[in-house]
């Protein structure tokens, strides 16, 4: 199958040829035909498999009738609305947009918040046939009666799991309210779990459900290594992993994963004492520092991108060649989406995951969500010298690892054994790994958890 079978204009045919594509991914080539005949649909597959186009392009082939290259706002209302979860997964999409309708009068728009508002208003009042939108600003733009939804007829809700996890329900509820009641609703995600089902039964009509793939798993061109460190050896783990990569004629180019903002931003400071260019990208940051990061690392200004979560999905970077888990997740299915960010659209690459012994619980719960056994490799040989962790299957008590900020690396957990052997143990492990002993931090008395 070719995309000229899906009897696409030849305007959008035109666009598709320029960007490359021939022959439509499987989430393409099963869920287009359905988009294209009007049916709601439920869309799942492995990240990286090319879900945008799946409903980028058989949107503008159904909307292509409304095109006018007036200039009257009147001739231009929003057609087809786009929700996602992050700044960076709508830029995304609209790029997507943008490329695939660039031959026809079709105008599409973003507007996503953490920048000022007047530049996307100028842009409403002007018209748009595709708006790609994450629900607060969406709302934000409505409110101020910039944004008119009274003609939408097609309504994609973009990973819409993570839109429930990070608490849009309520938004998503205020904005569907809006759209006309006689729409096409097409719902995609990489996972679908039990609460997407119910909301597509919310939402959708009799929808089509597409799952071209194995649901949690991960594509089967990335290669997956996990290499079990102590928690305050991590950095010097990456050094060596990257100095391996090196030696090895591969590309020092990857993403590390963190689960906190502050130990996000604290890594990258580390990585750049040790010589290596690295930015960090998380939810402090602001949308420009953020886009600015993201175009460095495009552009290989710096080598190591370190992100939190906000980072797992909608980053699109062609041939990311690693990624690198320097915390196991909280939630096992965001592990799925970190590794996506690498082995897209065919290529390879390969996913790390650094594991402290106190991260078992967390990897035992990901092999069980990807029906799998993760491969334990010593680390590569390297000048600087972490202490590994012996054995997958020891506990904190048999293999302590003592931390300068229970804040950074994961929440303070006091132990069950007696203070004296527990002091003991943390002594000799200090002993070994080369660690100055710290002195307790208010957070850690406290009991405090990382702050997501």
């Amino acid at each position: 199958m070719t995309f000229a079978d899906f009897g696409l204009d030849p305007k959008i045919q035109k666009a598709v040829s320029e960007q490359g594509y021939n022959t439509p991914t499987p989430i393409q080539a099963q869920a287009i035909p359905h988009v294209l005949a009007g049916s709601d649909l439920m869309g799942a597959a492995q990240t990286g498999t090319g879900k945008t186009a799946a409903f980028v392009l058989p949107i503008i082939q159904k909307i292509l009738r409304h095109a006018s290259s007036s200039a009257s706002p009147a001739r231009h209302p929003i057609r087809a609305l786009v929700l996602t979860p992050t700044r960076e997964l709508a830029v995304q999409v609209a790029e997507n947009a943008a490329s695939y309708s660039k031959h026809t009068d079709l105008r599409a728009a973003v507007v996503y918040g953490g920048v000022d508002m007047k530049e996307q208003v100028a842009t409403l009042r002007n018209g748009v046939e595709i708006l790609i939108a994450t629900p607060g600003r969406l709302l934000d733009h409505i409110g101020s009666k910039v944004a008119n939804l009274s003609q939408v007829e097609i309504l994609v809700l973009d990973e819409a799991d993570r839109m429930l996890d990070m608490g849009f329900l309520p938004d998503l509820q205020r904005i569907i309210d809006l759209i006309p009641v006689q729409r096409q609703t097409l719902l995609f995600s990489a996972t679908f779990s039990p609460e997407i089902k119910k909301l597509a039964q919310s939402y959708l009509r009799t929808p089509v459900t597409v799952e071209v793939a194995r649901q949690n798993a991960a594509a089967d061109t990335v290669k997956q290594v996990v290499h079990m460190v102590a928690s305050a050896d991590k950095q010097r783990a990456i050094v060596r992993v990257l100095e391996a990569r090196t030696r090895q004629g591969l590309s020092r180019q990857c993403i590390i994963f963190t689960n906190s903002r502050l130990g996000c931003a604290k890594l990258a400071r580390a990585l750049e004492r040790d010589g290596i260019k690295a930015g960090a990208i998380h939810g402090d940051k602001s949308q420009g520092e953020r886009t600015l990061t993201l175009d460095a690392f495009k552009s290989g200004a710096i080598e190591v991108l370190v992100a939190t979560d906000v980072a797992a999905r909608g980053l699109d970077i062609p041939s990311m060649p690693c990624v690198i888990n320097h915390e196991l997740p909280y939630n096992a299915e965001d592990f799925i989406h970190r590794i996506g960010r690498t082995g897209r659209a065919g290529s390879t690459g390969d996913a790390i995951a650094l594991v402290d012994a106190s991260e078992k619980r967390l990897l035992d719960d990901i092999e069980k969500l990807m029906k799998r056994k993760l491969d334990v490799q010593p680390l590569p040989e390297g000048s600087s010298s972490p202490s590994p962790v012996s054995s997958r299957t020891s506990s904190r008590s048999d293999a302590p690892a003592k931390m300068s900020d229970p804040f950074f690396y994961k929440p303070y957990e006091p132990s069950s054994a007696p203070q004296s052997s527990s002091v003991a143990a943390t002594n000799s492990a200090e002993k070994k790994v080369g660690i100055t002993p710290a002195r307790p931090t208010v957070g850690a008395l406290l009991g405090g958890f990382k702050k997501k």
